[in-house]
């Protein structure tokens, strides 16, 4: 997947009130999937008028003709969504064994903070896909990129990363026993087992802890959970041991909402200031927008349920049992920690 746009919800009165903020990624960029958000939704391929009214406003991801949204082309953009939209920047892992990569890496994400880039982003690809110049795969912590990670928090900018997967991405599929194996059997790519010389989850998650370990003055929001959805014990660990740690839940909501509700509670309760909320909804360019917007309607109505009242309801087939935050904690949840943890947000 190419460029992902991702978007935030404001709340003003304890009630969801949508508002997108875009992450695009200059450049043509494979697997510059952006996801994350308090609130996120993107759409592709409509006119922006049509596609929300009122409330949001058009996110168009620019894949094969994403050298336009460079430079003044972006900035043009950025600006006319009226505070709609932000921009995230990424950085090419695909040119890692260039002799320049990480020289070329800090001087384009520069340029795109000057652009007005509130964020970075680093994709999945480290660790599962980049290979340097001996075959071996890419970690995270390579120090090839330890010049980037210290530039981002040299200018006070967080860095986003989805490293890693579920732990299906390692494990044999069976989609009766767990309906993500189609996702996995639909894009092979991201299915681990088996690969030679692929490096475990638990090996990239490591590698990830060290970068937070070696840069302490670096905000790290790791998105959807971390890729520790069926671990909060194990989360909680990491948000204990690495202040300049956050989360969000993009994508992962349902890994709280079929859990214990009281574990749930209260590691929301505990971490309170370290949760984001999110969603990675998309749209694509062929899709019925409208059928899109109501499903994102139900989603945005089921995820308040789940946080904001002790209601049970059912979700594709399970049975929820909501985890009725306090209203200042939603408050954190669905806007102030995004402010906090990603500067430069409305």
């Amino acid at each position: 997947m190419s460029d992902r746009l991702t978007r935030t919800l404001s709340t003003q009165s304890g009630q969801p009130n949508p508002r997108i903020t875009a992450k695009l990624c200059p450049g043509n960029r494979k697997g510059c999937d952006i996801g994350y958000a308090p609130a996120i939704s993107s759409c592709e391929g409509a006119n922006s008028s049509s596609c929300l009214p009122g409330k949001m406003r058009l996110l168009r991801r620019p894949s094969p003709q994403l050298s336009r949204f460079s430079g003044m082309h972006r900035q043009a953009f950025v600006h006319s969504s009226h505070g709609h939209v932000l921009l995230c920047t990424t950085f090419d892992g695909y040119k890692f064994n260039a002799p320049a990569f990480t020289q070329d890496s800090v001087q384009q994400i520069n340029r795109d903070f000057q652009d007005g880039a509130i964020a970075v982003k680093i994709w999945k690809t480290f660790g599962m896909e980049i290979k340097d110049s001996n075959g071996k795969y890419v970690l995270p912590d390579d120090p090839k990129l330890k010049p980037i990670y210290e530039d981002i928090a040299q200018h006070d900018k967080t860095l986003l990363t989805h490293l890693a997967e579920p732990d299906l991405a390692w494990e044999p599929l069976d989609v009766k026993k767990d309906p993500l194996a189609q996702y996995y059997l639909e894009n092979p790519q991201w299915h681990m087992l088996n690969k030679p010389g692929v490096p475990s989850k638990k090996a990239i998650l490591e590698a990830r802890d060290r970068v937070l370990e070696q840069n302490p003055k670096l905000r790290v929001v790791g998105v959807h959970l971390a890729s520790m959805e069926k671990d909060l014990d194990a989360l909680g660990q990491r948000l204990d041991k690495y202040p300049n740690f956050a989360v969000d839940t993009a994508a992962r909501m349902e890994y709280l909402m079929y859990g214990d509700p009281e574990k749930v509670r209260a590691f929301l309760m505990k971490y309170q200031d370290r949760v984001i909320y999110g969603t990675d909804l998309d749209v694509n360019p062929d899709a019925d927008v409208q059928k899109s917007v109501k499903e994102w309607k139900e989603t945005y109505a089921n995820d308040w349920r789940f946080f904001a009242t002790d209601e049970t309801f059912q979700v594709e087939g399970h049975a929820v049992h909501g985890v009725k935050l306090p209203k200042d904690i939603l408050q954190k949840v669905y806007r102030t920690n995004a402010q906090h943890w990603i500067r430069g947000l409305p």
